[in-house]
């Protein structure tokens, strides 16, 4: 036994010499040339994908007997809520290195009090928010403009299931990674992940945290933001799926411009061309979308679209189900033509439409102003006395709730500004801060703070 110990100093010294000399050994090019490596693309594309981390503040709630003004003041509680802090990480991508402006998920930064972008130099940067758009999950922040690396973006369009991709991010936290393997598919929708889906699908590693991180091609160009990954058992599976690049800066563009998405109004509701639908309607085709409504003076009323009429194309751009048309529709922008192109009765034709604003008539509170998360708002009808917004529903354990607003109740003003519909309380809660109500409750009115 002691001569083995003495001759294991002897054998890990004869190892690490064959180690070193195996190692100066190994090939560095073949023939003249390098050996193949991402290293290179990567040394540019790298420094442009940055980590997020993000600190909410969290209301707490309350059992119903804190609520009870004698009950605090018997047992001497604070009259302040409790609060607890979150924090989350994530990635984003830098695409804009004159102006700061960075994309990433709006999960990622979805009610966050502070974020903070962290560069792959270790720099760390104070980030605000720009605008977000949950529907899609795309979400644009912005920081100093100070020395930054950004990505050139390609034409996501011209992508081809097996072209090889990069995914860098932040998984776990770790700091930034890069994982490579190939498209899987293209054009994943009905997922359910997103209101809005075009997914490209890898088998890239693709884990929590890599969320807001880019999917490159071997150029180092930008193709996709990473967003979600299918793992029954909590682990990569090898299916994730990114955001196609001219989806996220078709959403960035209207963000930076409007602070939000401007979605409209075509008019149509549609379903999938199916093999026994196309047989009833004597087609041979099977892609495509059916149009099986047309709302009464709606662009797709004006533009002559209707019911069975079969849409090919939107934009020119191939459709393949209703998706498509879901999706095309859904990034266009109020006062956007369109051109759609459909079979009708037989013959192609293409019909011209413009996209109006969408008549609201009922909106969640939480999309309107935080404090009135847990209510459903409604525009008052044209014939009612009181013009205003009506408090439909509220969940007695809201904070809205608490502060005393009630079913029933009509905002007539908020901070001072009078409303008569959804979108004139929108503009003037203005989204943040305190929010100061009027509101009329049978025969009388009185004000309500929010804070």
């Amino acid at each position: 036994m002691s001569d083995n110990r003495r001759l294991l100093p002897l054998f890990l010294a004869g190892l690490l010499l064959f180690l070193n000399a195996a190692y100066a050994a190994w090939p560095t090019s073949v023939d003249g040339q390098p050996l193949p490596s991402l290293s290179p693309m990567l040394k540019k594309a790298m420094p442009a994908v940055v980590n997020i981390s993000t600190r909410t503040q969290i209301q707490e709630a309350e059992h119903p007997l804190l609520r009870d003004p004698f009950f605090r003041y018997f047992f001497d509680i604070p009259n302040q809520p409790r609060r607890r802090e979150t924090s989350s990480l994530g990635s984003g991508v830098i695409v804009d290195a004159r102006r700061g402006y960075i994309l990433t998920n709006n999960h990622v930064i979805d009610k966050a009090d502070e974020i903070t972008v962290t560069l792959n130099d270790g720099r760390h940067l104070n980030a605000k928010l720009i605008g977000a758009d949950p529907e899609s999950d795309i979400a644009v922040i912005k920081v100093e403009p100070q020395n930054l690396s950004e990505l050139p973006i390609a034409d996501s369009s011209r992508l081809q299931v097996g072209d090889f991709v990069v995914a860098i991010g932040n998984p776990f936290g770790l700091g930034q990674t890069v994982t490579s393997g190939i498209i899987s598919a293209l054009g994943r929708s009905g997922l359910g992940i997103e209101g809005y889906e075009d997914f490209i699908q890898t088998d890239a590693s693709i884990n929590p945290g890599n969320s807001g991180g880019a999917l490159v091609n071997l150029r180092g160009e930008l193709i996709g933001i990473n967003t979600a990954i299918l793992a029954p058992s909590g682990g990569n599976v090898g299916i994730g799926f990114a955001i196609p690049a001219n989806m996220a800066t078709s959403i960035m563009t209207a963000l930076i411009e409007h602070g939000e998405i401007r979605r409209g109004l075509l008019g149509v509701t549609v379903q999938d061309l199916t093999p026994e639908l196309a047989q009833a309607f004597g087609l041979t085709q099977t892609q495509g979308a059916v149009i099986t409504g047309v709302q009464p003076d709606s662009p797709a009323a004006k533009a002559k679209l209707e019911p069975g009429d079969i849409v090919l194309a939107i934009n020119d751009h191939h459709v393949r189900n209703s998706m498509d048309v879901r999706n095309a529709i859904g990034l266009q922008q109020i006062g956007d033509k369109v051109s759609i192109e459909v079979l009708h009765k037989g013959e192609t034709m293409v019909r011209e439409a413009k996209i109006a604003e969408p008549k609201i008539t009922r909106e969640e509170g939480k999309k309107i102003h935080p404090k009135l998360s847990g209510t459903l708002l409604a525009n008052t009808e044209p014939n009612e006395a009181v013009r205003g917004v009506r408090v439909e529903k509220i969940h007695t354990a809201s904070y809205a709730f608490q502060a005393g607003l009630r079913p029933g109740d009509v905002i007539v003003m908020a901070n001072r500004q009078p409303v008569g519909n959804l979108k004139e309380l929108k503009a003037a809660a203005n989204g943040s801060g305190e929010l100061l109500l009027n509101l009329q409750r049978g025969n009388g009115s009185f004000f309500l703070l929010l804070r």
